[in-house]
């Protein structure tokens, strides 16, 4: 049994997405936030999931909060850390912490669109398709091992909400095949690049 903590900055459709994926042979040990009124925090508690919150502004440094947060998912003793919209730039201290056992999605296919604002930019820039990247968490934003990738196409009557509609389909498909890959053993990081095992169900796709 994997012990999983999730981070969520929000409402936290990804994490309530891995939760009722109901995945074999993990433990969602706890969900924790840097916003107390994260919506994503009730959800997760009225189904008996522990949780807590920090918020960041009470903090005078950004290491001061992230050696905060640590100490708290440390708590929980966890094999897989999860950023599921969690809103934070991490500290270099935070991800050497969590190596290779700290994950992310981010709504762009990276290398592409990395930081803030990935619908509205690949929009402007007359991308015909967009999506979605799980990668493994480094020190340089948005830049670590790929896990896994889904692409949606962009079209031309779309905007930011649309677009963001249509790739959130795509995350809340792949990111619990992805921690269910990790807890069984089927990712492997080689170099930058993350190798799957044959079982591993994980493809990169086109999905309307």
């Amino acid at each position: 049994m994997k012990n999983i903590v999730i981070l969520i900055s929000g409402r936290g459709s990804n994490m309530q997405a891995i939760v009722e994926a109901a995945i074999p042979d993990i433990h969602i040990a706890a969900v924790l936030s840097n916003n107390e009124h994260a919506a994503g925090l009730a959800w997760a508690a009225e189904r008996g999931i522990a949780t807590d919150s920090l918020n960041h502004k009470g903090f005078g440094s950004r290491l001061e909060f992230d050696q905060a947060m640590m100490e708290k998912i440390d708590a929980y003793q966890p094999d897989l850390v999860v950023l599921a919209g969690f809103m934070r730039i991490l500290t270099p201290e935070f991800c050497r912490r969590y190596e290779g056992r700290l994950i992310n999605i981010h709504p762009s296919l990276l290398p592409a669109f990395t930081g803030l604002h990935t619908h509205e930019r690949a929009i402007e820039a007359g991308c015909r398709i967009a999506g979605c990247t799980i990668h493994f968490v480094t020190p340089e934003l948005d830049c670590g091992p790929v896990i896994a990738q889904g692409a949606v196409p962009v079209f031309d009557d779309d905007t930011a909400d649309t677009l963001a509609a249509r790739v959130l389909k795509v995350e809340h498909q792949l990111f619990p095949q992805a921690v269910a890959d990790f807890a069984a053993g089927r990712l492997k990081i080689v170099g930058n690049r993350v190798v799957r095992s044959p079982s591993a169900k994980l493809e990169s796709q086109l999905l309307a």
